[in-house]
């Protein structure tokens, strides 16, 4: 059933195609897009950050850091109790519920580290420089995109996608705020498709 958070596992090498750990970035927030690390929430719920290097390369791929920091196994486990904490607060602002305060507690701990410092590189350029606890910066920074989100009036306007076969989280910017789909292009297509087959049949 959608909506509801299974144990995250991380799958054995080779039970999933490359594709399937390739990262998502269709959710409009920063904060809601790292919670896309987990894959298949509702089904199988298996983890995209299998080892430190795998949370190096989401730093890069959401254009946070040029290169990918080292990364210990306690800022890995750091890193996932924040995304959770993340996670379940959105879904608690979906569901109509109550943030939990342990998660509140993990989501603003991290809030207070120093975040990523943006940097004048050139007229029209910048960059944002992580100082030196990269990490900690950029846990910092999603961290705090989550406070201004999941604080804000626009918490309202999270949904999770309408897919039968998707649970990404995504921030709906549209103006009537009636977005149901991560992905216009790919599950609105798909469930466009999928009903125009079974009208016809």
């Amino acid at each position: 059933m959608k909506g509801v958070a299974t144990a995250v596992r991380v799958l054995p090498p080779g039970e999933l195609p490359d594709w399937e750990l390739q990262f998502r970035f269709l959710s409009g927030r920063l904060c809601l897009a790292y919670t896309a690390t987990v894959g298949e929430r509702w089904r199988r719920s298996f983890e995209r950050l299998r080892a430190g290097e795998d949370l190096g390369r989401w730093f890069v791929a959401a254009g946070l850091l040029a290169e990918p920091p080292t990364v210990t196994e306690t800022q890995l486990r750091s890193a996932r109790r924040l995304r959770e904490a993340v996670y379940r607060t959105a879904r608690a602002a979906i569901d109509g519920g109550a943030a939990g305060d342990s998660d509140l507690r993990t989501i603003n701990t991290h809030a207070r580290h120093a975040g990523l410092a943006p940097q004048l590189t050139g007229l029209g350029t910048r960059e944002l420089h992580p100082g030196r606890t990269p990490v900690e910066a950029v846990l910092a920074t999603v961290a705090r995109d989550a406070v201004e989100l999941l604080g804000s009036p626009d918490v309202a306007r999270i949904r999770e996608c309408a897919s039968d076969e998707c649970a990404l989280l995504f921030f709906d910017a549209s103006r009537p705020g009636r977005r149901r789909w991560c992905s216009d292009q790919a599950c609105g297509n798909r469930a466009r498709a999928a009903h125009h087959r079974a009208r016809r049949s």
